[in-house]
C-alpha cells in the first residue's frame, strides 16, 4: 500500500533526535514530507530537534528554519560566561529566539509540541509542552561544557540528548502514525581520525547520544536515518547547508519509493 493512503485520516506525529547542526537535516526531511502532502500535527524533540520541531509548529517555512540557524551566533564573544558553568551563557540567545517567538508560549504554536530536557539535579529527562516556550528549547540544546544550563522551576536542565535522544514516548499514544528523524547515527570510526582531544570528546558525545537512542529506532512507522552526515561537525556552523540539502535528498528519495 502507498505511503499516501496508508496514513490518510491519521493523526501523524513526528520525533526529531538531537546532533548538532545535523540536526538541520531535520528541516530538509520535513520539507520533503510536505512536499509529499504529510504534515505532522504532533512534534517531539531533543535538543537540535527540539530547535527544528519549535520551528515548524510555529509555522515556519523550511527555508526560514535555515535561515534561522545561519543567522543564530553560536559562539559569540558577548556571550561568554564567568559566573556560570559552560562557556556560553544559554540565556544571552534568548534575543535571538525572541524574534521568530514573539508570543514565547507552547499555547501559542500551531502544532502541539513536546520538548525534551535533562534535569541535571535528578538525573531524569523531563518534558515541557505548556506554558513558557523559550527557555525549555534553549536547555533542550544547552550541550555541556560549551552551553550554561538552564533554569526552570529553581532546577537546573540542559541538553535533553543526555538523557533523550529520541524523545519517542510523548507520542505513543496520543498519535496514530510515528515517523522518525535520527541525525545521530555513526559508522565504524578509524582510530587515525582520534588525533585530539576535540575529536575524541565529539567521537564520546556521539556514542553517549547513539547509546540512548539505539533500543528505540524500531518503534516508529516510517524512520529517516540520512547518511553521509559524519563529516559534519556537532558545532560547526559551515555545515548548515550541507545538513539540510543531505536530510532533504535522503528524505525525497524513500518517500518517492514508497509512493
Amino acid at each position: 500500500m502507498k505511503l499516501n493512503k496508508q496514513i490518510e485520516g491519521k493523526k501523524i506525529g513526528i520525533v526529531l533526535s538531537g546532533g548538532g547542526v545535523k540536526g538541520v537535516a531535520h528541516v530538509g526531511i520535513l520539507k520533503a514530507l510536505l512536499e509529499n502532502n504529510i504534515e505532522p500535527s504532533v512534534i517531539s524533540g531533543s535538543s537540535a530537534g527540539a530547535i527544528v520541531g519549535a520551528l515548524y509548529a510555529n509555522g515556519t517555512s523550511p527555508e526560514d528554519m535555515v535561515l534561522f540557524f545561519k543567522d543564530t551566533p553560536l559562539f559569540k564573544y558577548s556571550h561568554f560566561t564567568i559566573n556560570k558553568p559552560g562557556l556560553f551563557d544559554t540565556d544571552k540567545y534568548l534575543n535571538s529566539f525572541q524574534k521568530y517567538f514573539p508570543n514565547n508560549a507552547f499555547e501559542a504554536l500551531k502544532k502541539q509540541l513536546y520538548v525534551c530536557t535533562t534535569n541535571l539535579q535528578t538525573g531524569e529527562p523531563h518534558f515541557f509542552s505548556k506554558g513558557e516556550l523559550l527557555k525549555p528549547v534553549l536547555a533542550s540544546a544547552a550541550l555541556p561544557p560549551v552551553f550554561s544550563p538552564v533554569n526552570l522551576n529553581n532546577e537546573l536542565h540542559a541538553d535533553g540528548g543526555i538523557m533523550n535522544n529520541f524523545p519517542i514516548e510523548p507520542l505513543i499514544k496520543n498519535v496514530d502514525f510515528i515517523i522518525g528523524s535520527n541525525t545521530s547515527a555513526f559508522k565504524v570510526m578509524d582510530s587515525k581520525l582520534l588525533k585530539n582531544s576535540l575529536q575524541l570528546s565529539q567521537r564520546a558525545n556521539l556514542l553517549m547520544l547513539h547509546a540512548n537512542v539505539r533500543y528505540k529506532l524500531h518503534l516508529p512507522n516510517l524512520l529517516f536515518t540520512p547518511e553521509n552526515l559524519d563529516s559534519i561537525g556537532i558545532l560547526d556552523k559551515r555545515g548548515i547547508e550541507k545538513s539540510y540539502h543531505i536530510g532533504y535528498d535522503y528524505a525525497s528519495k524513500i518517500l518517492e519509493k514508497l509512493n
